[in-house]
């Protein structure tokens, strides 16, 4: 079970790099924003998490927010609301082709949501070719072929309807991505009335977006720039396609619905609250929000 202290989202204890064992049940644990307690409930824990160390006690738990208290939404973009994450695969497969590998998808799942420049140093370390090709040269080779693929991004099934639906019912909603401005305003110039609807965007090289995803600053900020924000955490809703957007929301303290790519292994699947095959499945009235017109009759 997953438990949630200070924010931060604590499972899949055998991920984390344990740096220092101190006495029974009394851990320093670093590299990571999960674990899973093997622990008695009198055990302490102490986290260091983005920097900052936690002490907690194994059985302190943050209880489930309501479903019904949703008052605002945060979009992701990339693979959620927009088509976009094909592009980057097939670009990514062309450059490993070079180099007599393949992409696949347990890589794919670790550089999903993440700032471009994070995602590009897991991508060249994880696959081996780091001594040919540096991070940000393989960011500079990407980006010639993205921009000729970014405007003709299509929307993925059930957003154009949801967004409208929301906006129509006065429910605040924006997007927070982490694709840098320039990226996004690529990928939104076929839709731009639709997100036009949205109170605000916050995009991954906000200068308020000090780490990317799973650390929760990006869905931080989007709270607090709605009207008469910031918003109370517990009150937002969160939509996410990746397993590190999905951390980052729960390590915001809001819940969140995960969208994932059907290929995506389902380990990652445990720690969203609800789970969609695609925005069309969803029921806002399962949240307490306004359902659509016919789901009444």
């Amino acid at each position: 079970m997953n438990q949630q202290v200070k924010g931060y989202v604590i499972s899949n204890y055998s991920n984390l790099e344990m740096s220092k064992v101190v006495g029974p049940g009394l851990h320093y644990l670093s590299g990571c924003s999960k674990a899973h307690f093997p622990a008695s409930p009198r055990s302490v824990i102490k986290l260091k998490v983005q920097g900052r160390r936690i002490r907690l006690n194994a059985a302190m738990t943050t209880p489930e927010p309501s479903s019904k208290s949703i008052t605002h939404v945060v979009f992701d973009m990339d693979g959620l609301l927009l088509d976009t994450e094909k592009f980057y695969t097939e670009v990514q497969e062309m450059i490993l082709a070079r180099y007599n590998k393949t992409f696949d998808w347990s890589l794919k799942a670790k550089m999903m949501g993440m700032k471009a420049i994070e995602a590009a140093k897991v991508f060249v370390n994880e696959t081996g070719i780091s001594d040919s090709l540096s991070a940000e040269d393989f960011l500079v080779e990407r980006e010639e072929t993205l921009q000729k693929l970014f405007p003709t991004t299509d929307l993925m099934p059930g957003a154009d309807r949801l967004i409208r639906h929301l906006h129509a019912n006065k429910v605040p909603i924006c997007v927070a991505t982490g694709s840098k401005k320039y990226h996004y305003e690529l990928k939104t110039q076929r839709h731009q009335e639709l997100f036009s609807l949205m109170h605000h965007i916050v995009n991954g090289d906000d200068p308020e977006v000090k780490q990317g995803k799973p650390a929760p600053d990006i869905f931080l900020a989007a709270a607090r720039r709605f009207e008469g924000g910031p918003v109370d955490p517990k009150k937002v809703l969160v939509f996410e396609d990746a397993p590190s957007g999905v951390l980052a929301a729960k390590n915001a303290g809001m819940s969140v619905v995960m969208v994932p790519d059907p290929r995506l292994d389902s380990s990652y699947l445990d720690t969203a609250d609800k789970i969609l095959k695609s925005l069309l499945e969803f029921q806002p009235a399962d949240w307490g929000l306004p359902p659509f017109v016919d789901e009444t009759a």
